[in-house]
């Protein structure tokens, strides 16, 4: 019986090389097969970007900005999966990650970290001081996370926080200064990743209690839904405070409605806590982050 690495008669196409299949697999490792971790990670840099700048950001900081998620998007990923190689041949989601397949060796994920840290530093040196301590500062909150699920409860909170440090960051780079509103808003996005996250753990709850890995899907157990609808009200009303203190417009306030529309559409895929509707829901965040950044992008365009 042919497999994937077979020649395909019909199509002509021949067996990839041992190179072009180690790549492949580097890139599955980083999870470029799924981008969705990086749009999560880059909205909240553009809606700070856009509020810091008043509709208006540096074309230089937007590149180095969208690039180093990018990276560090891929090097946490890196990381995680080092750390989670003896657990994840356990877990039927992620059995078939490299690592855990043993198609990539530690020693191999290790140095594909490296040079991810490389570029991430690379990214950073244009940046002025206090951004770049602030940098150092996220690149721990990144590299430590993975292995925060072996002792803490709410992992995905401090996930939250890795995912928000963007936000100080960017109000550093484009103002020299971190304002209130920042604090607001990167509140705002641990909340937010905090829920979201959460419906991604109730996907592999079953599967994280019989190998010990905790989470906030554990933590939180038939109070889960509930929960979740909290974090994700508490992070529409500092959106909603960010508006106010930013002086936006009925353009944002069309783009938080969307996203309070799409967070009730959440509870509703998550009410039966189905693995499959949990992951739709975790997914759908995509479209929320989408709708905050379209109305701030909207309020600045139109102002006049």
């Amino acid at each position: 019986m042919r497999n994937a690495t077979d020649i395909d008669q019909e199509s002509g196409a021949t067996n990839p090389s041992p190179q072009r299949r180690r790549l492949r697999e580097y890139a599955r490792l980083m999870r470029l097969d799924r981008p969705i971790g990086i749009w999560l990670l880059l909205w909240p840099v553009l809606w700070a970007l856009w509020i810091s700048s008043n509709g208006h950001p540096d074309e230089r900081l937007f590149v180095i900005f969208v690039l180093g998620t990018f990276v560090m998007r891929s090097a946490g990923c890196v990381m995680n999966d080092f750390a989670d190689r003896e657990f994840d041949p356990h877990v039927r989601r992620t059995a078939d990650r490299p690592l855990a397949k043993q198609s990539v060796s530690p020693a191999e994920a290790l140095g594909l970290f490296a040079v991810l840290a490389l570029v991430a530093l690379a990214l950073v040196i244009p940046l002025n001081r206090p951004t770049q301590v602030l940098a150092l500062i996220g690149g721990i909150l990144a590299v430590t996370y993975p292995f925060l699920k072996r002792f803490f409860s709410l992992p995905q909170a401090y996930l939250g926080a890795a995912f928000g440090w963007s936000v100080p960051m960017a109000f550093a780079a484009q103002t020299g200064a971190i304002p209130p509103v920042a604090w607001v808003l990167f509140v705002s996005v641990v909340l937010w990743t905090t829920a979201y996250d959460t419906m991604y753990a109730m996907v592999d709850r079953e599967d994280d209690l019989v190998i010990g890995v905790r989470s906030s899907a554990i933590l939180f157990g038939r109070a889960d839904r509930i929960l979740i609808a909290a974090l994700q009200l508490a992070a529409l009303c500092g959106l909603a405070l960010v508006g106010w203190m930013s002086e936006l417009g009925h353009w944002y306030w069309a783009g938080l409605a969307v996203a309070a529309a799409l967070a009730a559409h959440q509870q509703v895929l998550i009410r039966n806590r189905q693995p499959a509707e949990c992951f739709r829901a975790f997914l759908n965040n995509n479209l929320l982050g989408l709708a905050v950044f379209a109305g701030l992008a909207l309020d600045y365009l139109f102002r006049g």
